[in-house]
């Protein structure tokens, strides 16, 4: 398997002086697309997907390489690494974007989705149009949304019903200003971790908990250290599929309008994977020991709502938080 960092220097070569804007349309394309997530998770199995239909509607001309499992680096490292050309396509969530591409931040924000349905509205309209043509200001193509679910708390010590059984806990968030100020609101300690170290931080009792959906809790195999589960659903942080652009301009026109299109229609087969295996996860979990419990929703909204309040100040949050409200 190639490692990191033989991936990114031979990446190198082919960017010095600027050679892969200017070089010629090659007779086979392949694309590397990376995801932190392991082998069967929804996101990577799209991906999978992906490349299946350029292979076969290309006719050979275009494949996919994946690298699953973090095998690239972690979410924040991609970003750079799919602007600049060394990876081709990449998987990241929303939380990971929010500080580089303020425009992703309505996504995050808490008590702006009331549930999947509202969320993919909201994804399939006008405001998840103009997210993605955002990610154009810095090198990247937005090509679609995947889902990743109500993101929730979880930790090491007892349930949490109301805010106040967050106060003194130490919580992992992304690396994400909207997520560090929400658990802060919260009354817990917020700790920016990289996705794959939590479990081990979780394990040496670094930290106490953190927040995630189903999915995450149950393949990363966290539930086996943090044994209480809490329906907060504070936020839905969904995914981005990003195109690097300095690839885009290697296709044929013909070719990335098939791109285009293949991504697109890779969303409805997302979410067909996405719905079986949250309700496959949550069974899993809670057959293996896991407690869980619903919790205050109008306290944590009240107590989040000063963190929302906040960013609607800005005038693009106000644009997009109407207009998302008004499909509630």
């Amino acid at each position: 398997m190639i490692s990191r960092r033989q991936f990114i220097a031979g990446a190198g070569l082919v960017l010095a002086g600027g050679a892969l804007a200017q070089a010629p349309v090659p007779a086979r394309l392949e694309l590397a697309a990376t995801d932190v997530h392991v082998r069967g998770y929804p996101t990577v199995e799209a991906l999978r997907w992906i490349g299946e239909q350029l292979e076969k509607e290309t006719e050979g001309r275009v494949g996919l390489r994946l690298y699953h499992s973090g095998q690239l680096g972690r979410e924040s490292d991609l970003i750079d690494l799919a602007r600049f050309g060394a990876i081709d396509i990449a998987r990241v969530n929303m939380a990971a974007l929010n500080n580089p591409f303020p425009a992703t931040r309505i996504l995050c924000l808490p008590n702006v989705f009331d549930d999947t349905a509202h969320l993919r509205r909201a994804l399939d309209g006008e405001v998840g149009a103009e997210v993605l043509a955002a990610f154009g200001q810095r090198d990247l193509v937005g090509l679609a949304f995947y889902d990743s679910g109500a993101r929730c708390f979880y930790n090491t010590k007892r349930p949490i019903v109301s805010p106040q059984d967050l106060h003194g806990l130490k919580i992992r968030v992304p690396p994400s200003d909207i997520f560090m100020s929400l658990v802060r609101a919260l009354g817990a300690n917020p700790t920016p971790l990289p996705y794959g170290e939590v479990y081990s931080a979780l394990q040496t009792h670094l930290i106490d908990g953190a927040e995630n959906n189903w999915q995450s809790f149950h393949t990363t195999r966290q539930f086996e250290a943090a044994r209480y589960w809490s329906y907060s659903r504070h936020s839905w942080s969904p995914e981005a599929l990003l195109l690097s652009r300095r690839r885009l301009e290697l296709l044929r026109p013909d070719d990335r309008e098939r791109l285009f299109d293949i991504a697109r229609r890779s969303v409805p087969y997302m979410r067909s994977l996405w719905d079986k295996s949250e309700a496959d996860a949550r069974d899993y979990v809670l057959a293996h020991g896991v407690t869980a419990n619903e919790v205050d929703r109008e306290a944590f909204a009240s107590a989040a709502a000063p963190v929302l309040a906040h960013y609607r100040k800005d005038e693009q949050v106000e644009k997009f938080y109407t207009g998302i409200r008004a499909l509630a």
